[in-house]
């Protein structure tokens, strides 16, 4: 099932579409518009607010099922809901809570752990991260290390994660940990606990990565005591509840919105730039690219819409996605970067602190569009390298 999100003919899809619209234009101020507009870090009660607000509205979760309390939504009406958002250059959905363990939870979870999380989580009242990645446990995610022991009503945690977005931010960790060392195979002894960051034992430390931004953290657990209660499902099964949670990311590690933002970016400094007394919008080569570029966000977006469609994504799916998904964002970023050219040498991070009024060298856009390209070079990486999801799909659909 193919869904054309650009054009729908129910006159009711059309009335969503521009509730969703005008409601950007609303929410999103010219303060906040400035710092999206120009790639700048969004400040976290910015942010925030931004998230409740569509809490308010429903909206954080309206993918989700009535029953789960969420709106229910068609495939068609997520679409659209994407598409706007993605199109008003809306703040980064968070995902860590709305997408990854909130599914969790209402699928796997006890009628005591649904009713404690997924209000906070539909209402964004709570930040969650993600503690899968150990430092030797990245890409061969199973042979994790970090423990936890049972004593009592609770689980002893030790051990370290690594590279946990927003664990700066997070009210709540979702965690991977070993619970049985002897088991025969590796995924048998894994089990997946919820967390409050505030336990102590906990010590959090910034990553700062090559866009040198402050995104990823260090996460070490030191006889951090987690009630027992906070197990998802059943000792031991957590790999099973993993990549259930997997197929969800790899879904939303494409960034389908985030393309049309940067395409649209690209053709004004096509437009801008000027080589030879013409414009490079002019140029047969980055015509060419841009044209590939736009087909291959098409073929994209149809395969995005047939994995909503299924509602709950098969790993093939997911896995073609992050590979066609996180090589565009490469490719897009790559291409602005060209474009920039002399300019796309001189990384000024300052200027993406909002706030900045410094000097640029360059574009006003330089800054943000050199940030992302730098940190979308792990795309390929992160969320399970493009090597694991063609194993994926090699073993799944072809049978190798």
């Amino acid at each position: 099932m193919f869904i054309n999100a650009a054009a729908p003919r129910d006159p009711n899809l059309e009335k969503f579409r521009m509730e969703v619209r005008e409601f950007c234009q609303t929410e999103i101020g010219p303060e906040m518009r400035r710092i999206l507009d120009l790639g700048q870090h969004l400040p976290k009660d910015m942010h925030d607010g931004w998230l409740k607000a569509l809490g308010r509205k429903g909206w954080l979760t309206g993918h989700w099922a009535k029953e789960h309390g969420g709106l229910g939504w068609t495939p068609e009406e997520s679409a659209i809901f994407r598409d706007e958002t993605d199109g008003a250059a809306a703040p980064w959905l968070a995902p860590f809570g709305v997408t990854m363990v909130g599914p969790v939870i209402y699928t796997f979870g006890t009628p005591e752990q649904k009713a404690r999380h997924l209000p906070g989580i539909r209402k964004n009242d709570v930040w969650w991260c993600q503690g899968y990645s150990e430092p030797g446990s990245g890409s061969d995610l199973a042979s994790l290390k970090t423990r936890a022991v049972r004593d009592g009503d609770d689980y002893v945690v030790n051990g370290q994660k690594i590279w946990t977005t927003l664990a700066h931010w997070a009210d709540w960790i979702f965690c991977l940990v070993r619970t049985d060392p002897d088991a025969p195979k590796k995924q048998q002894g894994i089990s997946f606990l919820l967390i409050d960051m505030k336990t102590p034992g906990i010590t959090v430390r910034p990553l700062i990565t090559l866009d040198l931004g402050h995104h990823l953290n260090e996460v070490f657990f030191e006889d951090v005591r987690v009630p027992a209660e906070n197990l998802i499902g059943e000792e031991n099964k957590g790999w099973d509840y993993a990549k259930f949670l997997l197929a969800h990311e790899r879904v939303g590690v494409a960034e389908i919105g985030k393309f049309g933002r940067y395409l649209a970016q690209l053709r004004k400094l096509l437009g801008e730039t000027r080589e030879g007394g013409r414009p490079l919008s002019e140029d047969p080569g980055f015509r060419r690219r841009l044209a590939e570029l736009e087909m291959n966000l098409s073929t994209l977006k149809a395969m995005h819409a047939d994995a909503l469609a299924q509602g709950t994504p098969g790993l093939i799916s997911a896995a073609a996605l992050k590979i066609r998904g996180s090589e565009l964002q490469q490719a897009i970023l790559q291409t602005m970067t060209d474009v920039l050219g002399r300019h796309g040498l001189a990384y000024q991070a300052d200027a993406l602190m909002a706030g900045w009024n410094g000097e640029l060298v360059g574009p006003e856009e330089s800054a943000g569009i050199l940030a992302e390209h730098l940190h979308r070079r792990a795309a390929t990486i992160y969320g399970g390298s493009s090597e694991i999801q063609r194993n994926i799909i090699a073993k799944g659909a072809l049978g190798l």
